[in-house]
């Protein structure tokens, strides 16, 4: 198996839509009242579900987090940590919550956190180098 892609099951889909569309840059033709959005983020498969048509689709009931969401990450990259602090306060004044401020890790890495409007950690950082080198010293 390879991976394909991921999905977020969410609950407002035009507010989730109008976010990692206007805020975060994805490319999302969908309309807003769109059951399902599928798109490709970077060559990867990314998509929003709307909570109670995947409860439907599956014929089961899920459980979910409010708030602030500890259960993944999305991780964006920039090539470099000006990019990092510029995404961060970018993100933020277009209405992103802020959960942690551009921070240069002891590991190297500048890393800032942000949420989605239903609490889903999304990670912005660099390795201050492109993103085709960032991890050729790793392998």
């Amino acid at each position: 198996m390879r991976l394909d892609g991921f999905g977020i099951l969410v609950n407002d889909m035009g507010r989730m839509i109008r976010f990692y569309r206007d805020v975060l840059g994805f490319e999302i033709k969908e309309a807003e009242d769109a059951k399902n959005v599928y798109l490709v983020k970077d060559g990867t498969l990314f998509l929003l579900y709307g909570r109670k048509d995947f409860e439907k689709m599956t014929n089961r009931k899920y459980n979910y987090t409010s708030g602030l969401n500890g259960q993944f990450e999305l991780a964006l990259y920039v090539d470099t940590f000006d990019e990092v602090d510029a995404s961060f306060k970018t993100a933020v004044e277009n209405g992103a919550e802020p959960v942690m401020e551009p921070t240069t890790e002891p590991w190297g890495q500048r890393t800032c956190y942000i949420s989605d409007p239903e609490g889903n950690l999304i990670e912005i950082g660099s390795w201050d180098k492109p993103y085709e080198t960032k991890d050729q010293d790793k392998l």
